[in-house]
């Protein structure tokens, strides 16, 4: 889908339930990656200059349902993450020695790892459920996640409403800057996959 098509149809949206559209197309991504919500989001702030909708009222709805759902992924990451991988196939993804050093990881390192991945594609949405099988507290993920998120969410409502004729360049430059960190997202995935494979078959002393 065009971002024309987008935001021909976010146009058509009585605004009550632009409000709605908007969040939940936030707040999908960390479920279905692939969802275009910094998009959706800079749209929404375009929409703002015409006055249908608010630019507080746009960063509210993308920015809270986007933090909510990335918490409500790690919640389900927290309670069913462990069993998961203990039985059935999941099991065969990661050995009790792998998620013990990911755990080992998420305590020194998930405050980092949990803002600047808000950032990046595609690891928005895995690595909050990963601190929940880690068991990391739930402070320590809410608060950069939410940081994270109202810095994103802010900088492009806040580009969409001022954008004004320049909205196709302005989507060209997000378009740039997502693949180049798609391209950081890729490689940390490489060196993930790496750390899998060698770590794999390695046994607790």
């Amino acid at each position: 889908m065009s971002f024309q098509s987008i935001l021909a149809f976010l146009q058509g949206l009585h605004p009550a339930v632009l409000y709605v559209v908007l969040g939940v197309g936030a707040g999908i991504e960390n479920v279905v990656p692939p969802v275009p919500a910094d998009t959706f989001v800079l749209l929404g702030g375009f929409l703002t200059a015409g006055g249908r909708v608010g630019p507080v009222g746009v960063f509210l709805a993308t920015w809270g349902c986007n933090v909510a759902s990335a918490l409500a992924v790690y919640g389900v990451g927290r309670r069913y993450g462990r069993a998961f991988f203990s039985e059935g196939w999941g099991r065969h993804l990661l050995t009790p020695h792998q998620l013990g050093r990911m755990q080992g990881f998420y305590a020194r390192w998930g405050i980092l790892a949990i803002f600047f991945t808000r950032f990046l594609p595609g690891f928005r949405a895995v690595v909050p459920a990963f601190a929940g099988v880690s068991r990391l507290p739930f402070l320590p993920v809410a608060i950069p996640l939410t940081v994270a998120s109202a810095l994103w969410y802010g900088a492009l409502v806040w580009l969409g409403a001022t954008a004004g004729r320049n909205l196709d360049r302005i989507l060209g430059w997000i378009g740039d800057a997502n693949l180049a960190l798609l391209v950081v997202a890729g490689i940390i995935a490489v060196a993930v996959g790496v750390w899998w494979y060698r770590t794999r078959h390695t046994v607790e002393p």
